[in-house]
């Protein structure tokens, strides 16, 4: 029955919290008067993003469904022929699960709306949310109020505020913890939700907690707030609290946090996040949503002035209670386990469990328990999956799940001796896959399926590599196996790929008229110590030959690492000119007529075209040459890493210009604009290409210019590592654009 019955909605509000049930009823309101055009939808708009309710895309014909193979049809009909309105097209609902905890009453209820509002199945966000696709906005209120009814919100999941809080999916019950960071995360994410102090920034806000230094737990080091369990010894007695990262972030240029505090004690988290909060709001870009972050303040102003200016509004905060009262209920040691120690009994003669258990089966730091990991390929489970969760999670779990930032669901407090049989009860519901933290184990956003940023089929693309690695999985190298892919359909790396192995992200490229759908190659990440480590692109590869990419990479690991050596290590030690020349064969894209399936992406026959397909002698010439200089360019920005990695950092910035300001005038002939002066390409860039916008990507909002224009302005100053290092990285995401802006414009002719 939905929320809309005046009975139903009764009875829910029973169960709401008040302040709850309030919001929803405002929310309620506001979309009814949108849709009498009372309220302008630039408002509507980020009041609907503020309760979790977002657009998508159905220009793909790809239905998100959690099939390998996805079909050309909408639950709500045709939708692929536009334009749509807010009222005909749904979007998605995404529902924000604070460190990830979920209970199976909460599983049971998500299973519902999936089934009544959306397709039948719920997605796991690397943010340890879940999301609904297809779903109406009018049905959000109902849906809302059930969530409500559960102690779920939907509030502050999307928007310019502080996301879900992120936690190690395994605090409490992990063997290399500090101590168990759950509470503390519990106690900042509802701190912090509806806040006065956060409801002014630019942009959004994210929060991770670890509770180990070295391991990835809750990669604290990509947040705009990182918090590592730390213990400290104050007057001759451990004392608990956190070492403090801030203005970290991934995105199109990822930057890494800096250390604000080595320790702050564990009662001035939660004052010290909002201090953090408040100068952010106070002095963060508000226009620029391209530099509206946390961590670009903090490049401005540098971490010592961060330092100062938090500690300056730290010091004029009024008492809160709230601050500590949640610290009176946290033990001190670890809850006792409850049950003996107990050892498993034999295993299943085929061998499945025992492959189960050494990839999904984490042994506790209470003796005799087990944390099993329930691997969600494409993060995507059904409704009927959620039901057997749950019911599984009452017999055997402590009705303690925890969603992760890799797409799976980690049920805790399972006994030893009851593996078999939960293994047994998860592979019937078709939940029993091994493989959990493999290269089987593939991370991947949405992409072209709803995204309206995405550029190439992340999901299509990991449901082809996980079906070829599945199939050899039992002759893969043990190195091999423990490697980590990630997929973006874009370059704003939702699909984490700068913390990979071997990291992809969706680009496009032209052929003969067509548009082909490639992924940049993104290698060197480091997933471990909270997200170490950033890789960089060394090229863009079609789409259909990835897979071929990710076997190369394997074979040369396998064959060439020293004992013990990590995948970084070793790229890092061959140098990147050695994996360059390893995928370089693979980047030509061959001829339509002979390959036509390189011009579609992976689950979708359609073909990416510009339109008219003629190749007329002229159009042809000018094609040919752009491409040719664009080549050069790409050509340069590898120079530029390989210059930067020998330690040469400001010829390597140099040579990044230098690809950038060609790159610009390769777009400018194609206007008919011939210039060769650096200072003329900018000025000629700017009044010809960015101020009449026909550079700016429809969502970029013009930031690859802006990289240009910077880039420029910074040409004599000294420039630290870390601004070259993200320097190289705009001017491939700057060469990036000036490939689409050339589709675009070969478009515009045509039509």
């Amino acid at each position: 029955m939905k929320a809309s019955n005046p009975y139903w909605k009764e009875a829910l509000a029973e169960r709401m919290p008040q302040k709850l049930a309030g919001e929803i009823d405002t929310f309620e309101t506001d979309i009814a008067l949108r849709k009498q055009g009372k309220i302008d939808e630039r408002v509507f708009g980020e009041t609907r993003l503020r309760r979790g309710a977002y657009g998508q895309r159905y220009d793909s014909g790809q239905r998100f469904d959690g099939r390998t193979v996805r079909k050309l049809t909408y639950p709500c009909g045709d939708l692929t022929k536009g334009p749509h309105t807010l009222w005909d097209a749904p979007g998605m609902q995404r529902i924000k699960v604070p460190f990830g905890r979920v209970t199976p009453e909460q599983l049971e209820v998500v299973a519902e709306l999936a089934e009544e509002y959306s397709t039948g199945v719920a997605h796991v966000t690397t943010r340890q949310d879940f999301q609904l696709h297809f779903v109406h906005i009018e049905d959000t209120p109902s849906l809302m109020r059930r969530l409500a009814a559960v102690g779920v919100t939907t509030r502050e999941a999307c928007g310019n505020t502080v996301r879900n809080v992120t936690a190690c999916p395994i605090a409490g019950v992990c063997r290399t913890q500090a101590f168990d960071v759950t509470p503390y995360a519990k106690a900042l994410a509802y701190f912090l939700l509806g806040h006065p102090d956060t409801q002014e920034f630019g942009r959004k806000f994210k929060i991770a907690f670890s509770g180990c230094q070295d391991e990835a737990c809750g990669l604290a080091q990509m947040h705009d707030i990182g918090a590592v369990a730390a213990i400290r010894e104050v007057d001759g007695r451990p004392k608990r609290g956190f070492k403090l990262l801030v203005g970290g972030g991934l995105g199109t240029v990822p930057h890494q946090a800096k250390l604000f505090a080595e320790f702050i004690p564990e009662e001035e988290l939660l004052p010290v996040a909002q201090a953090i909060c408040r100068v952010f709001a106070r002095l963060g870009e508000k226009k620029n949503r391209n530099t509206a972050r946390l961590k670009f303040l903090v490049a401005k102003l540098g971490i010592e002035e961060f330092r100062r200016l938090v500690s300056e509004e730290r010091a004029k905060l009024a008492p809160d209670a709230r601050w500590t009262e949640y610290l009176k209920d946290i033990p001190g040691e670890d809850p006792p386990a409850e049950e003996p120690a107990l050892i498993a009994i034999g295993s299943p003669a085929n061998g499945e469990f025992e492959r189960w258990k050494a990839f999904n089966v984490y042994r506790q730091r209470q003796s005799g328990f087990a944390a099993v990991t329930v691997t969600l390929p494409l993060g995507d489970i059904s409704a009927a999956q959620l039901r057997a969760l749950a019911d599984i999670a009452r017999r055997y779990g402590r009705e303690d799940l925890r969603l992760t930032v890799e797409q799976n669901i980690v049920l805790r407090w399972v006994k030893e001796a009851d593996l078999p049989a939960l293994h047994a009860e998860l592979k019937a519901a078709g939940l029993g896959e091994p493989g959990a933290g493999t290269i089987t184990d593939i991370t991947a956003c949405p992409g072209t399926d709803t995204c309206k940023l995405g550029i190439a089929s992340s999901r299509g693309l990991a449901a082809e590599l996980r079906r070829r690695l599945f199939e050899r999985d039992s002759n893969l190298d043990a190195a091999v196996r423990g490697l980590r892919i990630k997929i973006s359909g874009c370059f704003n790396s939702c699909g984490h790929h700068h913390l990979a192995d071997l990291g992809f992200y969706g680009v496009s490229r032209n052929k003969d008229a067509y548009t082909v759908p490639h992924f940049q190659v993104v290698i060197g990440g480091q997933w471990r110590g909270n997200g170490a480590a950033y890789g960089l692109a060394i090229g863009a590869v079609p789409s259909k030959r990835i897979p071929v990419v990710v076997d190369r990479f394997a074979e040369l690991y396998r064959s060439g690492r020293m004992e013990g050596e990590s995948f970084q290590a070793y790229v890092t030690r061959i140098g990147k000119a050695a994996c360059k020349s390893a995928i370089e064969d693979l980047l030509e894209i061959p001829p339509h007529d002979e390959e036509p399936s390189y011009y579609s992406d992976w689950g979708d026959p359609r073909e990416f075209t510009t339109g008219d397909r003629s190749t007329g002698e002229g159009a042809g010439m000018l094609v040919s040459r752009f491409d040719f200089r664009m080549a050069a360019c790409e050509r340069e920005v590898f120079d530029a890493q390989l210059q930067f990695d020998k330690g040469a950092v400001e010829q390597a910035a140099s040579t990044a210009l230098q690809a950038m300001l060609a790159a610009a005038a390769a777009l400018l002939e194609l206007e008919g604009v011939t210039v060769d002066a650096p200072e003329r390409i900018v000025a000629e860039f700017r009044a010809r290409l960015y101020d009449t916008q026909l550079f700016w990507d429809p969502f970029a909002h013009g930031k690859f210019g802006q990289y240009f224009f910077q880039a420029y302005a910074e040409a004599r100053a000294q420039k630290t590592p870390e601004r070259v290092r993200r320097l190289i990285e705009e001017s491939q995401l700057f060469l990036e654009a000036c490939y689409a802006c050339r589709t675009r414009m070969a478009a515009a002719v045509k039509s």
